[in-house]
């Protein structure tokens, strides 16, 4: 049977009074007197849970997903008591990814719980009381030890607080009773290693629960807007001892709220106009919003925009008497937990005016009543264009409005192109990492400190979960074998973890594992500021270990508002000098910047495909089509069909999903070479890196590379200039098959390849973060990894750590699976390739890789201008040559313009 066919996409649908009488008589009149009917999520999950079936529910925030799980639950649980359930266990386990959220839960289910006990009472009965406990790393021994002697009915965790209870000999055995697991954030989970560590948790406590004789596991997940939702479906259901999907039921209502999703521009020339004019136009036009509504939630891209627009915004808002100061707040994940806290308080309470995030309020935290939701420039991807949006209109029935605010032309193009796709519904494919060596090192250790294991029963529970489907047996014993100690690195440092029996099959723990895994357990990498240091010793300032990863020596950044060239690094120290005169070629922001997903660069490059045809014929009908099926002002429309045309008319083709342009032009003091890309940056990443590499071979010269979602450019000095005979050669040298010995020889010895060691030999115990009770000082780690890294390197190229970090690297951090992809298509020639060049000036889809490579955003003014002066000399050379089109422009107003023939 195919994972599809396990998989229900639930339509029954049941009048409120049917779901109803599936309730104890008390539950049912609480939840009538309380809430009066069902949601649509809530009618369609409850009576699965009630027949013990397992459910994925997805639906927006506001729609009562929470209920929908736990109603049922507690209904089952109040059932299982009243008929003399006397066991001292736990019923139901409800893991977060938040501990904030841990709370919110608690309050959630306290409340119904009060409820219904109170209801009971008023009909005249006794209820049993159902017990609510949390149990995160902030519980206290004390607390700990009260749940083993009283078990909750209902345990409140964290992926990580859940992997060390099953490591708890007493507490372990209060979660052999357990019935229901509770995965809630699903979406948020699936796409990363947390997602993967929680699904092996969950298959050890399914073990442990068959062991004490007890039934599969009722899993229920709730999700947000996500896709494809067969997949999400078969990540929360696991597979069988077989290998088969176990069944889950799908309760789709991922559109069960209304949505009200348009684009804006500021009112000004997004290319004439001057940069302050351009940054006053949007922020007039966010204070008109913010006026209009009660409470406005607005999402930025990065921590460091967040800070800045609360600063403006305080000074505008409060001048012009809209809101006070303390009205208007941050909340980002570098801000203290106590500062975020308050801020989601005030927000609950309806004391705010407007609070600005970049990632932080988008999981289901609850917050109180939003009317409105802008978005400061593209959010990268549908899915989470629609959870930001789903946290506007609380209720289910009112309708969630967001607003995309654009900053220049190609954020115009992609915003228009996601919010067509959210009102399409038309998802992006979540993407969910595949065998992560590290996660299973994880669990392996976790399962030795639980009794002795055969070999085969462990790789049988480890392939249950959906990340490691997949995962061969010679796999599984290349990390047994190592963690067993049979990598001889003791001289190193690096010491067994497991003993490891083969002849007898079985393996099982050492003395000291379970204090190494109880004080080490999870897979969230600890943030570490890196500090800055000149050659002289002097110290600069810090940067975050994520921006320091993508360094390269020479890169050029900003710090404390100077620049500096990044040299080296060593450990958590990174040494530079002064570069005053230097352009940045690394913007500071670019680590926090949200890529664009695969699925959304696709239909930006439809986009452009289809309106690039129909507006070299008949712009005036682009136009149109645009106002009327986009639902953009004229004005937009039109600064869009005149960048088309204006790049049909320097070189006469615009890039989209079906062509590849690489263009080349004079650059500095060397050669520029732009591939226009449409993929996204995380495929971008690997193909530029790949062919910077074949480039770099060819012409035996080095080659600097500057990324965006749009596409690439490699810089060359002048000895290395380009033709297209040249370029012709360098498409074929990158190939599916060898792209990715290509990047492992690229990354091998970046710093990317340092911090990510770092992180995947923490994980596997190969460096331990801490020890016998104490912290390891994050110095320290830096330079034991590094140190073991270069051991690896040279020793042990195949080893499961290095393995893991190039597999974390190039499928989580890249997309090199999509980059396959796009090589095959052009291989086929699904995908055509146009080579352009020499050319005077980059043509105008360039002009935002070509600034995007060494102008730094905070100096968004900087870059408003280049793009201007850029523009500026490319319709000069249009004029010059007479090769534009009839059509050249618009005049900034939504008037088309006609040149004089």
């Amino acid at each position: 049977m195919t994972a599809i066919e396990r998989i229900t996409l639930y339509k029954r649908r049941y009048s409120d009074d049917e779901i109803l009488s599936m309730l104890r008589p008390y539950v049912a009149e609480w939840f009538r007197s309380t809430y009066g009917s069902f949601t649509e999520p809530q009618r369609q999950a409850i009576p699965l849970v009630k027949q013990g079936k397992s459910v994925l529910i997805t639906s927006p925030t506001g729609t009562g997903k929470t209920l929908a799980a736990f109603l049922g639950v507690i209904d089952e649980i109040l059932f299982l008591m009243e008929n003399g359930w006397e066991g001292k266990g736990i019923l139901a386990v409800y893991v977060s990814p938040l501990r904030a959220l841990n709370n919110d839960i608690r309050r959630n289910l306290e409340e119904p719980l009060r409820g219904i006990e109170e209801k009971a009472r008023e009909m005249g009965l006794e209820p049993p009381r159902v017990k609510v406990a949390v149990r995160t790393s902030d519980t206290t021994p004390y607390e700990k030890q009260k749940m083993v002697r009283d078990p909750p009915h209902i345990l409140i965790t964290t992926p990580e607080s859940l992997a060390a209870a099953l490591a708890a000999p007493k507490f372990r055995e209060r979660l052999s009773t357990v019935k229901w697991v509770v995965l809630d954030e699903i979406h948020e989970l699936a796409s990363n290693k947390r997602g993967a560590h929680l699904m092996v948790s969950v298959e050890r406590l399914e073990e442990l629960v068959r062991e004490a004789g007890g039934k599969s596991l009722r899993r229920i997940g709730l999700s947000a807007t996500i896709a494809p939702l067969d997949v999400v479906a078969n990540f929360l259901g696991g597979f069988d001892d077989e290998g088969r999907p176990r069944e889950v039921h799908i309760v789709d209502a991922r559109f069960a709220k209304p949505i009200d999703i348009k684009v804006i521009t500021p009112d000004v020339d997004l290319l004439r106009d001057p940069p302050d004019k351009i940054n006053e136009a949007i922020y007039r036009k966010i204070a008109e919003l913010v006026k209009q509504h009660r409470t406005t939630l607005i999402f930025t891209n990065t921590r460091s925009a967040t800070e800045r627009v609360v600063h403006k915004l305080k000074q505008i808002l409060v001048k012009e008497g809209i809101a006070s100061e303390d009205q208007i707040e941050a909340h980002h994940s570098s801000l203290s937990r106590n500062l975020r806290l308050d801020v989601e308080e005030r927000l609950k309470r309806g004391e705010l005016k407007v609070v600005v995030s970049s990632t932080s309020l988008e999981l289901g935290i609850d917050i109180g009543y939003i009317d409105l939701v802008i978005l400061l420039s593209s959010p990268k991807s549908v899915s989470r264009l629609l959870q930001r949006v789903g946290r506007a209109g609380h209720r289910i029935r009112d309708v969630s409005k967001g607003r995309l605010i654009v900053v220049d032309r190609d954020d115009l193009v992609e915003c228009s192109v996601l919010a067509d796709c959210a009102m399409k519904k038309f998802i992006d494919r979540v993407r969910i990492p595949m065998k992560p060596l590290d996660v299973l090192a994880q669990h392996i250790v976790g399962m030795s400190i639980e009794k002795k294991w055969h070999l085969e029963d462990a790789y049988r529970v480890v392939k249950r979960a959906y990340n490691f489907k997949d995962l061969s047996f010679e796999e599984f014993m290349s990390v047994v074998r190592f963690l067993a100690g049979k990598h001889g690195l003791e001289g190193e440092g690096v010491y067994s973890k497991i003993w490891l029996d083969e002849e007898e099959g079985l393996f099982g723990r050492k003395k000291s594992a379970r204090m190494i895994y109880l004080l080490n357990v999870g897979v969230i990498p600890d943030e570490t500021k890196i500090r800055v240091y000149t050659r002289d010793g002097k110290y600069v300032g810090d940067l975050e270990e994520e921006f320091v990863e993508i360094l390269v020596p020479g890169d050029i950044f900003v710090l404390g508002g100077r620049t500096y060239r990044f040299l080296k690094s060593e450990g958590l120290r990174v040494i530079v000098e002064r570069a005053d005169d230097a352009r940045p070629t690394v913007p500071s922001w670019f680590s926090e910047m949200l890529p664009l997903s695969f699925d959304s660069a696709l239909k930006v490059g439809e986009f452009r495909r289809v309106f690039s045809a129909l507006a070299s014929s008949n712009p005036r009908a682009a136009v149109e089509k645009l106002v009327k099926e986009y639902y953009l002002e004229e004005r937009a429309a039109a600064t869009i069909v005149e960048y088309i045309l204006e790049q049909l008319g320097y070189i006469g083709v615009v890039p989209s999903d079906k062509l590849v342009l690489i263009e080349y032009f004079p650059y500095e003091d060397g050669w520029g070479i732009v591939f226009h890309t449409l993929f996204g940056r995380r495929v971008n990443d690997a193909l530029s890196r790949a062919y910077a590499v074949a480039l770099s071979r060819r012409i035996g010269l080095p080659v600097r590379v500057a990324v965006t979602d749009n596409g690439f450019m490699l810089t060359v000095s002048e000895a290395g200039k380009p033709d297209a005979s040249l370029l012709e050669k360098l498409i074929r040298d990158v190939t599916p098959e060898n792209i990715r010995g290509i990047l492992e020889e690229a990354i091998s010895r970046t710093e990317l390849m340092k911090r990510r060691f770092k992180h995947v030999a923490a994980r596997m115990f190969i460096v331990l973060r801490r020890y016998k009770g104490k912290e390891v000082s994050p110095e320290r780690l830096q330079l034991n990894s590094q140190k073991l890294l270069e051991v690896f390197l040279e020793e042990m190229k195949d080893s499961p750590p290095i393995k893991e970090t190039f597999r974390e690297i190039l499928e989580d951090y890249m997309d090199i699976a999509a980059a396959g992809k796009v090589l095959e298509w052009i291989r086929k020639g699904e995908i055509e390739v146009v080579i352009k060049g020499p050319l005077p000036y980059p043509s105008p889809m360039a002009h935002s890789i070509v600034v995007r490579g060494y102008s730094d955003v905070v100096l968004m003014e900087d870059r408003r201008k280049m793009l201007m002066i850029l523009r500026e000399k490319v319709l000069e050379y249009i004029r010059k040559g007479r090769a534009a089109p009839t059509w050249v422009g618009g005049d900034g107003k939504g008037r088309l313009l006609e040149e004089e023939q």
